[in-house]
C-alpha cells in the first residue's frame, strides 16, 4: 500500500509496519532505549503509542481502500495493560469494529510471543472530520 505511511510520532517510538494480515498493516516495533520504561520493560506510553498507531493505520489503509480522506481526531482511546511488555518485539494490529460516515470504532491488540496472549489492547472511537 504505497500511499500509505506511519506519522513521525511512530517514527520516533521506532515502530514500523512489519507485514499485512487479513488486509490490515502490523505494526512492529523492537525493544530499545526509546521504549523502554523500567529496565528491560517497555514503558507503558510506549505501549499506547503502538496500540494508538495500529489503529489508526488500520483504519487509514480502510479509507484508503474506500477512496476516503478524512482528518483524524481521537474522541476516547482506553488501554488495558494486561501483562508488562518484556526485551523483545512487540507487535500490534487494529481491527475496525463499525465505520461510519463520521465515526470509527476500533479495537486494537498488543502481543509479543503470541497474537493470542496479549500484552495490552485498546479501544479507540475516532472522529472523521
Amino acid at each position: 500500500m504505497s500511499d500509505f505511511k506511519l506519522p513521525p510520532y511512530a517514527d520516533a517510538l521506532g515502530i514500523e509496519m512489519c507485514e499485512f494480515q487479513d488486509g490490515v498493516p502490523v505494526l512492529m516495533v523492537e525493544f530499545g532505549p526509546n521504549v523502554e520504561g523500567r529496565p528491560q520493560h517497555y514503558h507503558g506510553g510506549a505501549t499506547a503509542g503502538l496500540l494508538e498507531n495500529a489503529g489508526y493505520a488500520a483504519l487509514r489503509v480502510r479509507l484508503i481502500e474506500e477512496g476516503r480522506e478524512a482528518q483524524l481526531k481521537p474522541v476516547n482511546i482506553t488501554v488495558q495493560y494486561l501483562s508488562a511488555g518484556k526485551s523483545r518485539p512487540s507487535f500490534a494490529k487494529g481491527r475496525i469494529t463499525r465505520l461510519g460516515r463520521r465515526n470509527a470504532n476500533i479495537a486494537v491488540e498488543a502481543w509479543q510471543d503470541d497474537p493470542d496472549r496479549p500484552i495490552a489492547t485498546a479501544i479507540m472511537n475516532i472522529l472523521m472530520a
